[in-house]
């Protein structure tokens, strides 16, 4: 499978990363609603990184692409590309030593962050203009699906059509590739995860109370929040500081 022979429309969209949800449902104006993500089993707690999503796509053969989560920036042997975001400066040198694969195309998805102002949140990590990479999924692609239409592409893909590996299997590839992982914190059970916002706002104060990847001494190390996810990845949802401090704010002025 060459780069050269694909549809780079159809190859964008059938590996943009999909939306997850937040943990309590966010209402209309901005607030969450008392609705939290059911989950069951056991429920991994990993750090969320305030950054912005890279993606480095594999094909058999070695070919890559990187991107951002809407955009594709550079296809391996580019001369010139896109330095929008940092993600192809951050990313490359981890491109150009991943093994490729066998058969169908592979997805790493990466938080880049620090940076240049990569987001307002870079001076949590960076005092300077460092910047990190932190693998937080995996997927796999089947290259038919690049023969659809476009529309039928990303209805694959918004049905759920990618596959994402589970956690095993997750770790067990960033272990054989050499890629650090976003923070594992925790595996609880889901009976202890809190169901209330003002509860939810509490766990968030000790599930991290700093980052745990700080790029330099100078960073502010705030963190952004938690990422849950069920240990076959079946469930996921994100709970971010922002969202319950809002919330709180909006809850106050309606007093």
């Amino acid at each position: 499978m060459r780069a050269e022979d694909l549809d780079l429309d159809a190859l964008n969209s059938a590996t943009k990363y999909p939306s997850i949800l937040t943990y309590h449902e966010l209402g209309p104006s901005g607030g969450l609603l008392e609705n939290a993500t059911a989950f069951s089993g056991d429920v991994i707690l990993t750090e969320k990184v305030d950054g912005t999503n890279g993606r480095i796509i594999t094909l058999p053969g070695g070919d890559y692409f990187l991107g951002s989560r809407e955009e594709l920036f550079y296809a391996r042997g580019d001369r010139v590309w896109n330095r929008k975001l940092g993600i192809v400066e951050a990313l490359r040198p981890v491109a150009e030593r991943l093994s490729a694969t066998t058969e169908g195309i592979r997805v790493y998805y990466l938080e880049v962050y620090g940076g240049n102002k990569i987001t307002v949140a870079s001076k949590q990590y960076t005092g300077g203009t460092a910047l990190g990479h932190r693998l937080f999924d995996v997927a796999e692609i089947d290259a038919h699906i690049l023969q659809q239409p476009l529309a039928r592409v990303a209805s694959w893909r918004e049905g759920g059509g990618q596959y994402f590996h589970t956690e095993d299997a997750l770790t067990e590839i960033a272990t054989d590739q050499d890629i650090e992982m976003a923070p594992r914190l925790a595996t609880i059970a889901a009976s202890e995860l809190p169901t209330g916002i003002d509860e939810m706002q509490d766990f968030l104060t000790h599930h991290p109370p700093k980052t745990l990847v700080t790029l330099d001494q100078d960073a502010g190390g705030r963190p952004e929040g938690l990422v849950l996810r069920a240990t076959d990845r079946s469930v996921i949802a994100k709970a971010r500081y922002q969202n319950y401090e809002r919330t709180r704010q909006l809850r106050a002025k309606q007093r």
